[in-house]
């Protein structure tokens, strides 16, 4: 039978990061990953997802953020490739604006308050509000999430970690001496377990009951009708609740169009293996009228959708901790929709957790008995 110091189920954003990491300390580790690696089944595709700094939803991320950043950067001298793209950032609306506000005064970020008119004559593309309070942001940018993943994963080939595709987790306990996975090709134990099974995390993880359903999101690319306005140069990425309802898109990049989406989190979270996979005209027309209304320049003619599953918690914060449960075993889960760009700093903060128990980064806002 197979032994490792430690395995990681779950080899997308979060556990690509957390494999890296313990292969970098030197440990034994395998990662077992359902679908393939890279996939388009979970949370981490999309060609693209933003990173920002100035985060309104806690001013306690801003620490971690400032670590991913970091982190970011030291994998793409090792990867060779830029995979953190900074275009700065425009965010606005309620909760937003004065959140984003909020972390800059305490923690000394730089950024600049306009309004919606004064956008639109330094960005044409955007057509917001002119009165709208607007908040500008320069260390905003967007990350490659594919090619995020496989530099991670290639980083822990080469420590000599262990990736296995295409083998489902039916089943973990803790035994005398560590933890035995049960998979549908056989057995593996190890010493210690990292659970980050994304939008199936409330089963694979053993979560009490609520705490990361799956939830559908669809996202847009569109042709724009100036292609000038929207390159990563022209078109900062942009976080905006405009009619009640939260958007945020992107510059055209790696692919045609310009992407835009929709934080959809109504509702109670699924079974993620029930949920629709094919996005359909009813997905569109939201993403189509915002872009029409207010970037009209980019809404040309639809070039793709595509479809992904967030898993947030009930306060949309993190899960990061070790396994309430099971002592054998630490879990990173309720990421999406904001979480890929603390990919980096996870990993680290999740190798902390499985090898030393706990970790120097504060995670005080995600343990998971505040659920209790």
């Amino acid at each position: 039978m197979d032994r490792y110091d430690v395995v990681v189920v779950g080899v997308g954003g979060m556990g690509s990061a957390a494999l890296y990491h313990l292969a970098r300390r030197g440990k034994r580790v395998l990662g077992l990953e359902r679908f393939d690696v890279p996939n388009d089944m979970g949370s981490s595709h999309g060609v693209t997802r933003i990173i920002r700094l100035a985060y309104f939803e806690h001013p306690d991320y801003v620490p971690l953020l400032r670590r991913a950043y970091e982190l970011w950067r030291e994998l793409e001298v090792e990867a060779g490739e830029q995979l953190l793209h900074i275009t700065g950032i425009v965010e606005a609306g309620e909760r937003i604006y004065e959140g984003a506000l909020r972390s800059c005064a305490d923690h000394g970020l730089r950024y600049e308050a306009i309004d919606g008119g004064e956008l639109g004559e330094r960005y044409p593309a955007f057509h917001l509000p002119r009165d709208m309070p607007v908040f500008l942001q320069p260390d905003g940018g967007f990350l490659l999430p594919e090619r995020c993943i496989v530099a991670h994963v290639n980083g822990a080939l080469a420590r000599g970690a262990v990736v296995r595709a295409r083998e489902r987790v039916m089943e973990w306990s803790e035994t005398e001496n560590g933890v035995r996975i049960r998979t549908d090709r056989g057995v593996v134990d190890a010493d210690r377990l990292v659970l980050t099974a994304g939008a199936w995390s409330q089963d694979v993880a053993r979560l009490p009951p609520g705490l990361a359903g799956a939830l559908r999101q669809v996202v847009a690319w569109l042709q724009p009708l100036r292609p000038e306005l929207f390159t990563p140069e022209q078109l900062p990425v942009f976080n905006v609740v405009l009619d009640g309802e939260h958007f945020y898109g992107f510059p055209v990049f790696g692919v045609p169009g310009f992407k835009v989406g929709r934080y959809d989190h109504f509702g109670a979270g699924g079974d993620p293996d029930a949920i629709s996979r094919e996005p359909t005209i009813e997905d569109e027309e939201p993403l189509r009228a915002f872009a029409q209304r207010y970037v009209p320049d980019g809404a040309g003619s639809t070039l793709a959708l595509a479809t992904c599953l967030f898993e947030p918690s009930p306060d949309e914060h993190f899960l990061i901790d070790r396994h309430p449960d099971a002592a054998g075993a630490v879990l990173g889960a309720g990421f999406s929709g904001h979480g890929f760009k603390f990919c980096s700093v996870v990993g680290e903060i999740l190798a902390d957790l499985a090898l030393d128990g706990g970790t120097r980064h504060d995670i005080e806002l995600f343990r998971v008995a505040r659920f209790a």
